[in-house]
């Protein structure tokens, strides 16, 4: 149970601070945090409220590279870098950023949803937290759920060892993230592999002519970049990639 807890925290925190709007921020409550005796019971919770937020915040990143759709475009990306053979080409802070700007592109209906519907009411206490967790956590189950693929979901909830669910909406939250992930994993590999045999028939056939022209010393490598390069904005390679693999979120 309390993990469970720890988890709703997490989920509400990262829901809510992935579509925070700007005018938001500037309402944001300070914190004084000061050392000292006591022994009110209301300056000890304010002190473990302080310390949970302090813990979900820690864990919020890690929740948001998880359990939105930037695994899948962090993976496709370096395949795509591998299968050119650019090496550090884009750097890896410049595919970070595109993948988490596609994420909050992608995610934003479920951000959207979360805000208006889970975060604004509790701001206003006219729901409590268990509601405003439900109100949270629906939408990103939505989302996890369109994605993952039934033999992913099935493994976990066999090895979790509960009750087989009557419906997918009494299928735990703690089952459908590890479900969610690998599901994303396969897909994203996938994707690399399809990406990786244009570029792989041309490395073939720049070493066969190499061969053929008895320069073997040379690496095929220094020949077939160039022309990787060409072809990939030719075809208008970026364009392809983004927009491929936005399409192939299922919302």
């Amino acid at each position: 149970m309390a993990m469970l807890n720890i988890l709703r925290v997490s989920w509400l925190a990262l829901a809510f601070l992935s579509v925070l709007p700007h005018d938001a921020l500037a309402q944001m409550p300070t914190i004084d945090i000061s050392l000292g005796e006591t022994s009110e019971p209301g300056q000890i919770a304010t002190g473990l409220k302080i310390l949970t937020l302090l813990t979900v915040l820690s864990l919020a990143p890690s929740l948001f590279v998880t359990l939105t759709s930037f695994v899948r475009i962090i993976v496709v990306m370096h395949f795509l870098r591998q299968a050119m053979g650019t090496q550090t080409m884009p750097p890896n802070q410049i595919i970070a950023g595109l993948a988490m700007f596609m994420t909050f592109f992608i995610m934003a209906p479920v951000f959207t949803k979360v805000y208006n519907e889970a975060f604004v009411p509790f701001t206003q206490e006219t729901i409590g937290p268990e509601e405003a967790y439900d109100k949270a956590i629906n939408p990103f189950r939505k989302f996890m759920l369109a994605q993952t693929r039934e033999k992913d979901l099935g493994l976990f909830v066999s090895l979790s060892k509960i009750e087989k669910p009557k419906t997918i909406e009494d299928v735990p939250t703690y089952v459908v993230i590890p479900a969610f992930i690998i599901s994303e994993m396969r897909t994203s590999f996938t994707i690399g592999f399809i990406i990786y045999i244009p570029f792989l028939v041309l490395d073939m056939v720049i070493a066969s002519v190499l061969m053929s022209m008895g320069m073997m010393m040379l690496p095929p490598i220094m020949i077939s970049l160039p022309f990787k390069l060409m072809l990939f904005v030719l075809v208008d390679g970026w364009h392809l990639i983004v927009g491929s693999l936005i399409k192939s979120f299922v919302v």
